[in-house]
């Protein structure tokens, strides 16, 4: 037998190298987990799933007994730009360098379920992934690529309902019939309540048309996943990874719930339900948990009493983190992406996505998008990962992080069940309030240097790497897109079209029948995405949320630190000669709903002192200049991410000065290339803050252009 441990003894030698206690060493994490400087067996202690098997329940080790071993994980790159021709020659060129699966990324405007030709999503088409108006660009999207043989993922869930009914008629056209086409549709709504805002309507009807296409697709697409449950943007948006296990296996447990009302049997769809992933930096708790995450959902799935094992089986697709790509020295990216990618293989993802290394700049260019597909190469090929399943089983500190994710999880989920669940704490808003809460204590840390980022907040380069990047021509998209649009309209039976989206929208409003199905025969008839949405708005209403900023988060982090000192001082003395506090409005343009950086920007500009406005998501131009207006601001800071700036910030600063608001400062953060910095300054831009800005430092230069601003009039 082994004896145990002599800690006593390295505790003497601890402190004798540390002259200090090696409690000092303790590193309490945002989960709240504090991870020590040794483990040993006696960490594992009372642990009862260690001796578990893959292939076995619960899991822990893989849902594969023989995992990477028998097959390596699915190569799935996250594509699409521009137009369907675009995206279509980039897809079969990835395909032919050993890419085993297809991700679709759509634009904005697809998202939110408005054709191409509509007056609100003008900066948005094509911009941030691929527009789709009908069953004619999904054709094309996916000419000289067979169906029948190819894995597709699709990132949709606001426009669900005509996305996955396009791709159902692109597939018969294509001669491949619905019940062998196979993949996936992410039909994940409460996340999009919670962080990604890009729903369209009401929690309730959104609802149900998971439900129905969980119905439909288990009647009918026996190959195809009916829902990719996705914890990737709750970390993108700022949570701990206890928050992204519980509000996604929460999710999960809701989807679930709902496909049982509508009297499916657990068996026949549980099989289908995957989940999808955010891997950060982190790299051992991200690791332990994909493993915490399988060793939940047979907990979870255990409660709805399944015949089949299969059925308490967790699957999931992972990407890497967005977030963690710096502006700033970008070539650090590569290195990041490829800790976080082997961090996914050895918590034994299904499927990965590593991020090009220029996505904190652009969209990725055809050099970078090849960096990140070789990286999964490499590690699967040369670097000895597949050769043993679950190499990181039994390791002391893995296997205690796995037991503390999986325990504190728990314990958050059992929060959200006390009050009747997720759809519930969602409509409440308590998952949105904790994550942003989480993000903007992060951003905090990093601006203070508390968390270290490698070429951002320390060993900084005094000249930065310029890189080429992506740049989509969005009007010249749009013309084209609008073109095809007419064509399609032309071409039709306006009788045939008009009918089906008339039955459509029966079946929604009255809640009998299947909504899927009759979007189907609706895109047969060549109805778009924009009149299929339409007929859903119609009978279900616009969700609008209502924009709330935390408080006190950033402002208690920095209370102690000299800087933050100064600038409160500073604002006092603005307010107090001036009789008011210097306003702010923070705008997010157009049908971009990633809201993280807005967010934290309005919460910690409050604490520091400035009065914030936080405008409604998907404003156009002229609403958001009204609003400012109205608001009586100094300044509008606007949030971009999606790349639309060139075209929305113009039209924002002539909607100004035709409205009599030519004295609002404009001033612009977020994604956007250096390279365009100087065009948006052209046009009246006053400054452009890019990824990775110290928000102390972006408030300061701020009030600075106030103060100038006032001193000139």
């Amino acid at each position: 037998m082994t004896p145990k441990p002599d800690l006593s003894t390295w505790q003497k030698l601890a402190e004798r190298e540390l002259k200090g206690p090696p409690d000092d060493l303790v590193w309490q994490t945002p989960e709240g987990i504090a991870v020590k400087p040794l483990y040993t067996s006696a960490d594992l202690d009372g642990i009862d799933q260690l001796d578990s098997l893959p292939g076995l329940k619960p899991f822990l080790r893989g849902p594969r007994a023989t995992m990477y071993a028998g097959r390596p994980w699915t190569i799935r790159q996250y594509a699409g730009f521009s137009t369907a021709e675009e995206s279509n020659a980039f897809y079969r060129k990835a395909l032919a360098a050993g890419q085993k699966g297809l991700s679709v990324a759509f634009d904005l405007a697809t998202h939110r379920g408005y054709d191409s030709d509509h007056p609100r999503v003008e900066g948005d088409v094509g911009k941030a992934g691929v527009a789709i108006d009908s069953v004619e660009d999904m054709k094309i999207l996916f000419h000289g690529i067979p169906l029948e043989n190819m894995s597709v993922s699709m990132t949709i869930n606001g426009a669900v309902i005509p996305i996955l009914a396009n791709f159902i008629v692109a597939g018969e056209e294509q001669g491949v019939s619905r019940d062998r086409l196979s993949g996936t549709i992410q039909n994940d709504i409460l996340k999009e309540f919670m962080v990604r805002n890009t729903y369209i309507y009401p929690p309730e009807p959104s609802m149900r048309i998971i439900a129905d296409i969980i119905e439909y697709t288990t009647r009918e697409m026996p190959k195809f996943n009916s829902i990719s449950i996705s914890g990737y943007h709750m970390q993108e948006a700022g949570s701990t990874l206890v928050q992204e296990l519980a509000f996604t296996l929460a999710d999960g447990r809701e989807y679930v719930r709902a496909a049982l009302a509508k009297g499916l049997n657990v068996d026949d769809f549980a099989g289908r339900l995957s989940f999808f992933f955010a891997i950060g930096m982190n790299f051992f708790m991200e690791a332990a948990k994909l493993r915490a995450a399988r060793l939940l959902w047979t907990r979870i799935m255990e409660e709805f009493q399944p015949k089949k094992a299969s059925s308490l089986m967790l699957r999931t697709h992972c990407q890497t983190s967005g977030v963690s790509l710096q502006e700033q020295d970008p070539y650090n990216n590569i290195v990041r992406t490829a800790y976080e990618a082997m961090a996914a293989a050895l918590g034994g993802t299904q499927s990965l996505h590593t991020n090009s290394f220029d996505e904190a700049i652009a969209l990725p260019t055809e050099f970078s998008a090849r960096i990140a597909r070789n990286t999964q190469l490499i590690l699967q090929h040369e670097t000895g990962v597949t050769r043993v399943i679950d190499p990181l089983a039994g390791s002391y500190y893995v296997e205690s992080l796995t037991n503390e994710l999986a325990e504190k999880a728990w314990s958050l989920m059992e929060e959200i069940e006390a009050i009747g669940g997720m759809t519930k704490a969602v409509a409440a808003g308590l998952p949105k309030r904790m994550i942003e809460e989480a993000a903007t204590r992060r951003q905090a840390a990093v601006d203070k240097g508390d968390e270290v980022i490698v070429g951002v907040n320390k060993y900084r380069l005094d000249e930065e790497d310029r890189i080429d990047s992506r740049d989509i021509d969005n009007a010249a998209v749009r013309r084209s897109q609008i073109t095809r649009l007419e064509q399609t309209k032309r071409q039709r039976d306006p009788k045939r079209a008009d009918a089906a989206l008339a039955v459509l929208g029966k079946i929604a409003a009255n809640g009998k029948g299947n909504i899927l199905e009759a979007a189907v025969e609706a895109a047969r008839a060549r109805a778009t995405v924009g009149e299929i949405s339409d007929a859903l708005r119609r009978a279900f209403g616009d969700h609008a949320a209502v924009p709330e900023v935390v408080s006190k988060v950033y402002g208690k982090a920095f209370e102690r630190e000299p800087e933050f000192k100064m600038m409160v001082s500073r604002l006092e003395d603005f307010s107090s000669s001036r009789g008011s506090k210097p306003r702010i409005m923070v705008a997010k343009l157009g049908q971009d709903g990633h809201d993280r950086g807005a967010k934290i920007i309005a919460s910690a500009f409050g604490d520091i002192g400035f009065e914030v406005i936080a405008g409604p998501l998907f404003q156009t131009p002229n609403e958001a200049a009204e609003l400012a207006i109205a608001s009586r601001v100094h300044v509008v800071g606007v949030s971009s991410l999606a790349a639309g700036h060139k075209t929305l910030l113009p039209q924002l600063i002539d909607s100004l000065k035709i409205k009599g608001g030519e004295h609002i400062i404009v001033v612009c953060g977020g994604v956007v290339p250096r390279q365009d910095y100087q065009f948006l300054i052209d046009h009246g831009v006053a400054a452009v803050f890019g990824p990775g800005t110290n928000v102390l430092e972006a408030a300061r230069a701020v009030l600075d252009l106030i103060e100038g601003r006032r001193r000139n009039q």
